[in-house]
């Protein structure tokens, strides 16, 4: 096992907290940074996680700080866990103090996420040689705080794609996280994992259309109660648009329920059945309001850029379309406006195969004007 190997989290919500204390766990130097020093003061008192459920045991955490230049510093995997709408902040505020041969990795980057971040990191200041971008087509931990230095795993996912920009450097990537985190495995570019991002499918559908008792505050199984019959064909619905998407870029891809069972072992002759087979999502409650990451991050950062790129490609995404269009309407925001674009992620008017070698390279094919996406 490589000790010499340091990392940083930055984000210290559910994931941050559970990826910080496992690899502290490990015996691995790990820094932790959030944004709201308030949110961690606990932590910088006392810089013990302890992890409860699947994985137990504690980690002690090497600093905990809100100073993103300390936390990165003299690191060489920094894990990026804050929720996709801040990897524009995320990716700014680190750009000055990049060093050479440091790896990010977004967990996950939803859609289109490491191509943005390539994007700002290559648009700014930044002086640091070979920086790789990579990112996780999902969150490898089911997991929820629990309470102050303590997170719950309810489930590790068995596998999760991964995939680097340049594409050349993923298998670098991969194993030298591998011997904390052996999930990982390859996909051929980011494309690939921004178009097999799952929480795409899971999250925004369930939580608009169980708005009303979420609003009411009545809590509930999120997953085995808020998908119902009907919702789970919904869903499907919009799986369906997705995998046509990924077909018409020559994408490997599979169903979400054949995803539920590549990742928990859960079978069943409908999503419907998949999610209640599920022993991962039980226990999972939902919401305690609107304001949350399943709306304002997946639907600006995942299906708005998913609908973006159909739309290019002539493909029509009716369902996705349908929960843009209402949770714009419930939050009152923009997220056309707001959210990951083709034209925002260097892809405009790019036919497949120039999507691809963008995405495999950071660079543009044929000699085009412009920079990386």
């Amino acid at each position: 096992m490589n000790k010499k190997i340091r990392y940083s989290v930055l984000g210290a919500g559910n994931g941050g907290i559970a990826i910080a204390g496992y690899i502290a766990m490990k015996g691995y130097e790990v820094n932790l940074y959030n944004r709201t020093e308030e949110n961690i003061m606990s932590l910088i008192k006392n810089p013990i996680i302890h992890l409860t459920g699947e994985i137990e045991g504690c980690g002690r955490l090497n600093k905990v700080t809100d100073n993103i230049r300390e936390a990165i510093e003299n690191t060489d995997i920094i894990m990026v866990t804050v929720p996709a709408v801040g990897h524009k902040f995320i990716s700014q505020n680190i750009a000055p103090y990049l060093e050479d041969e440091q790896i990010i990795i977004l967990n996950p980057g939803r859609t289109g996420g490491a191509l943005e971040v390539y994007e700002n990191i290559r648009n700014s200041e930044c002086t640091a040689q070979d920086v790789v971008v990579a990112e996780a087509q999902s969150l490898i931990y089911a997991c929820r705080i629990t309470g102050n230095n303590e997170v719950h795993i309810f489930k590790s996912k068995k596998e999760v794609s991964l995939s680097a920009i340049p594409a050349s450097r993923t298998e670098e990537v991969i194993s030298k996280i591998s011997p904390i985190f052996s999930q990982f495995i390859p996909a051929k570019d980011v494309m690939e994992t921004s178009l097999n991002n799952f929480g795409a499918i899971f999250h925004p559908a369930p939580t608009l259309l169980n708005s009303g008792h979420i609003e009411r505050g009545i809590t509930f199984d999120y997953y085995t109660e808020g998908i119902t019959p009907s919702v789970g064909r919904f869903i499907e619905r919009m799986d369906k648009e997705r995998m046509e998407i990924a077909d018409k870029l020559n994408i490997d891809t599979m169903s979400a329920k054949d995803w539920l069972y590549e990742t928990y072992g859960s079978k069943g002759d409908t999503l419907y059945d998949a999610v209640q087979n599920n022993p991962a999502y039980k226990g999972l409650k939902s919401p305690k309001g609107l304001n949350i990451r399943y709306i304002y991050e997946d639907v600006p950062c995942s299906l708005v850029p998913m609908s973006s790129l159909a739309k290019q490609l002539d493909i029509e995404t009716p369902a996705i379309d349908s929960i843009i269009v209402l949770s714009e309407i419930i939050t009152g925001k923009n997220f056309w406006e707001e959210g990951r674009t083709v034209k925002k992620l260097g892809l405009e008017g790019l036919d497949k195969f120039q999507i691809h070698h963008l995405a495999r390279t950071g660079k543009l094919l044929d000699n085009k004007e412009g920079v990386v996406a």
